[in-house]
């Protein structure tokens, strides 16, 4: 089996191929076979264990000047995009990278002589609080988008994309929507939502951290494991059983940045939250709170997703994965 991951060298990217790489992996329906290429597609090197694997194939550049480098693939994972606060900052790169690029990767995925599974990562953030209207309120499955930011306006824009596409028999596309990834070791990225992890990571590395919104606004949050159980679910299930076109809304835990700080230092067995700093962003915090917190998922409870119990579990899973981040 061939499979291409754009971001390949991102975090999701970077766990994503190590555990196809543990395989086998079922994709379409089909039963599981293991993986012989593994294309990463990156503006940067991947992971130096994944560069060293014989299977592993790194292509480097601009997503839109290196797709006649992929070749064809049985599953394509298109998690390669410029991030809510930079898609905000930066119009055209968004709009290049976010619309443009997948644009691009769509007609590279047409062009194959069987149509591959494409799984797009799409965002939470194709929701909003539409000021004519009001609060979004909570979110199920046929709740109408509503983005507020260019980030998700673009996101939108790929999902109707892959939809279309889809329809026309050009390729299997499964777009899956997902939450808030927390929580994401290694430095904070361009993300609105990167204070999520911040305020965990940091103050368990003895760190102070931001936390730019006020302490009980609520937000809606899934783990990295979690997250890569419903992108590789995505690719896995058969057409029928995957069913809509319409992208899937994937469970999040629902909680706040107060409960968060607690969930700290019970884990941690210290008062690690102190430090944290408390400050109302004029930019960030309008964004953040524009987006939906509260998720009712039955579509991907029947495909057999759930969210996490508690924030408890997530930050125990974070410490367990990366047993050198405590201070």
């Amino acid at each position: 089996m061939k499979v291409v991951i754009t971001g390949g060298a991102g975090f999701l990217g970077t766990l994503l191929a190590r555990r196809l790489l543990a395989g086998p992996v079922a994709v379409g329906g089909a039963g599981p076979a293991a993986v012989g290429e593994l294309v990463l597609a990156d503006l940067a090197e991947p992971a130096a264990d994944l560069a060293e694997d014989e299977r592993v194939r790194p292509v480097v550049g601009e997503l839109v000047s290196v797709l006649p480098e992929l070749g064809e693939a049985d599953v394509v994972f298109h998690l390669a995009g410029v991030v809510s606060g930079a898609a905000e900052a930066d119009f055209d790169l968004g709009m290049r990278t976010n619309v443009d690029g997948t644009r691009a990767l769509l007609e590279y995925a047409r062009r194959h002589r069987t149509p591959p599974v494409l799984v797009f990562s799409s965002s939470l953030a194709v929701f909003g609080s539409d000021p004519a209207i009001g609060p979004v309120g909570v979110v199920d499955d046929d709740t109408l988008p509503r983005p507020q930011s260019s980030y998700g306006v673009q996101k939108f824009i790929g999902e109707q994309l892959v939809a279309d596409y889809t329809r026309k028999g050009f390729v299997r596309g499964r777009s899956v929507r997902l939450m808030t990834v927390s929580v994401r070791p290694g430095r904070p990225n361009a993300a609105a939502s990167s204070f999520l992890s911040g305020i965990v990571r940091e103050p368990l590395a003895g760190q102070r951290a931001v936390c730019p919104v006020p302490p009980d606004t609520p937000v809606a949050l899934s783990s990295p494991r979690r997250t890569l159980d419903g992108i590789l679910l995505a690719a896995r299930a058969g057409d029928e059983a995957w069913g809509s076109r319409t992208a899937l809304n994937l469970p999040a835990l629902t909680t706040t940045p107060r409960e968060m700080a607690a969930a700290l230092d019970r884990v941690a067995g210290t008062r690690a939250s102190e430090l944290i700093d408390w400050i109302d962003d004029p930019a960030i915090g309008p964004l953040v709170r524009s987006w939906p917190a509260r998720l009712r998922t039955p579509r991907a409870h029947a495909l057999g997703l759930t969210a996490e119990e508690s924030f408890d579990d997530i930050v125990r899973a974070y410490v367990a994965d990366n047993p050198a981040v405590r201070s």
